[in-house]
């Protein structure tokens, strides 16, 4: 049974390596007309399941039944986009998969937000010389 049911799981992993590589994750680049390059990048997930059994009979020749099932799943991520002066950027799809990535995210712009309001009067106007650029310190 041993050598069946690990033929089993080699073909269905030789299968499953065809049709995932690293270019299903990382795709080819593509050449825009203005000279920008676009390189798609994809979240692959994949699943496997195998078994079988050796089944009795009354002759001497082995009886052997399984079955191996996958499946998979490709989902675009992001886009690494690099202009022809070779300024790059990521252009991500879609949304956030947790609250904590948003979090992250989002910091920097909760840290000048927060920066802003120590920077303001406890009435709620701007302190003085702060819409100049000053800190109205020396009062």
């Amino acid at each position: 049974m041993a050598q069946h049911l690990e033929g089993l799981m080699n073909t269905s992993m030789e299968k499953i390596r065809d049709l995932v590589d690293v270019n299903t994750i990382i795709g080819d680049p593509i050449t825009s007309p203005d000279g920008s390059t676009i390189i798609p990048i994809s979240k692959v997930s994949f699943g496997f399941v195998s078994g079988g059994s050796d089944l009795p009979t009354s002759s001497p020749k082995d009886v052997f039944a399984g079955g191996a099932g996958a499946g998979i799943s490709i989902k675009p991520q992001a886009f690494i986009v690099i202009n022809k002066d070779g300024d790059s950027k990521i252009l991500e799809l879609g949304g956030k998969s947790s609250p904590i990535d948003g979090i992250i995210d989002n910091a920097p712009a909760l840290l000048n937000k927060v920066k802003e309001l120590f920077g303001k009067k406890k009435d709620g106007g701007e302190a003085e010389g702060e819409a100049d650029g000053e800190s109205g310190e020396d009062e």
